[in-house]
């Protein structure tokens, strides 16, 4: 449970009450965690989507479907005050002064609690993508499911970025204490939990759940995790490390890859050629 609690604490600030004192142990237990947190928080801006989509509902009309996107990526970003929203704002102003003025330097800025032109472009568009792909999903009815495992895979997207020899950019902050903290039995479990999950909410997805949206939903965490795996392998040859903003941006990434993953229509001869359909 101090486990849980002190994940909750760093990812989202819901009021659970977390440890005085956090160490690097405790961290990586911690972070092994972020995905059963994105199930948390799936699960409730989920609600927030299909609670959206019935009081919204105009009889004889076609269902609201950018409204409840609209509502279901607010949550998420309520519920972590923006946190990684801000992170990866500072991570496209760190990206942007990099080429130019170097690592220290985009590790300084990124440091800034000013958003700068990059990092504002950043936002929008990943934002934008997350709307809008979740608006499609909610229109072909899987937007509940969608929003569920785009908020476990970028989670666990944290965790994986935790993982292994993976080096704090800077001696102090977020990255320093999670940095190569999660052990790798520990995130192996974590992916093979978050495929159970996303398969068995496809599978009984009330809103045409089956095999073939089981599928889907797997298919989206293992592009998902893709994702931000060559994400992070590109920013840790940017900046040396991981940091919390990096964490925030990884996240936020990871989840709209995977919710463009569950917009996506799979061909009918390839549902056919596996059997789902």
């Amino acid at each position: 449970m101090l486990e849980a609690r002190t994940a909750f604490t760093l990812l989202t600030v819901l009021p659970l009450r977390g440890p005085e004192h956090t160490d690097r142990r405790l961290a990586g237990r911690a972070m092994a965690l972020a995905p059963f947190v994105g199930l948390a928080l799936g699960l409730l801006a989920g609600s927030a989507v299909f609670a959206t989509r019935i009081v919204t509902a105009v009889p004889g009309q076609r269902a609201q479907t950018l409204l409840p996107a609209v509502v279901g990526v607010t949550v998420l970003a309520l519920v972590t005050r923006g946190l990684h929203l801000d992170g990866l704002a500072d991570l496209g102003d760190g990206l942007g002064a990099w080429r130019a003025r170097g690592r220290d330097r985009a590790l300084e800025i990124m440091r800034e609690s000013t958003i700068g032109a990059f990092g504002a472009i950043i936002v929008l568009f990943v934002v934008l993508l997350q709307v809008g792909a979740l608006s499609t999903t909610i229109s072909a009815h899987r937007g509940t499911l969608s929003i569920l495992v785009a908020a476990m895979t970028s989670r666990l997207a944290a965790t994986l970025a935790c993982t292994g020899a993976v080096p704090p950019a800077r001696p102090d902050g977020l990255g320093a204490l999670v940095a190569g903290t999660v052990r790798t039995r520990d995130a192996a479990l974590s992916f093979l939990a978050v495929c159970a999950v996303a398969a068995l909410a496809g599978l009984l997805d009330f809103d045409g759940g089956g095999p073939g949206r089981a599928l889907r939903a797997v298919l989206a965490v293992w592009v998902g995790t893709g994702v931000s795996f060559l994400l992070r392998r590109y920013l840790l040859t940017r900046f040396g490390g991981i940091t919390g903003d990096i964490l925030g941006g990884l996240i936020e990434i990871t989840a709209a890859a995977t919710l463009l993953v569950m917009a996506m229509t799979i061909p009918t001869p390839v549902l056919h050629t596996l059997g789902l359909q």
